[in-house]
């Protein structure tokens, strides 16, 4: 989801909702304590340079257990940021305390922000030896119509 996308669903609900992969919300008192435009430039270990920009949010929580954030109020941090600091229209990486800090993506279900997991991935596969996952089949999956080059007389020997 892009910055973008966000303000648009924030117009639509009377709450903010961010649920945790395992389906667990986050307590409702959270504060989002910074709004922000990340640039990572890196190598891949193919020897190819990126370069990549996301907008971070990161969300805490205290024993301010009366603390709300409206949809509106979320709106004018987010506008805020990107006038004071020239944030651009990226996909958004959500900061959340757990056992550590996990980063998530982030969805809209029509009702609540959902916080997506995060993978790893080699980026350069192709150059770093890393076979193609093969496709994996049951042979009793296979179909008994598939006409077999090894049958009697078929030649394949």
């Amino acid at each position: 989801m892009n910055l973008s996308d966000i303000k648009k669903h924030l117009t639509s609900v009377s709450s903010i909702n961010f649920i945790l992969p395992d389906g667990t919300a986050v307590p409702q008192h959270f504060h989002v304590t910074e709004v922000g435009q990340i640039t990572k430039k890196f190598i891949d270990c193919g020897g190819v340079v990126r370069n990549e920009k996301t907008v971070n949010f990161q969300l805490w929580e205290a024993g301010d257990f009366d603390h709300r954030l409206a949809p509106q109020k979320l709106v004018n941090i987010i506008t805020l940021s990107e006038k004071t600091l020239g944030i651009e229209d990226a996909e958004i990486e959500v900061e959340y305390q757990s056992n550590t800090i996990g980063k998530y993506h982030l969805d809209f279900d029509g009702k609540n922000f959902l916080l997506k997991a995060t993978q790893t991935n080699c980026l350069a596969q192709d150059k770093c030896g890393i076979p193609p996952e093969k496709l994996k089949v049951n042979l009793v999956d296979l179909s008994n119509n598939a006409q077999s080059c090894c049958t009697p007389g078929g030649k394949c020997c």
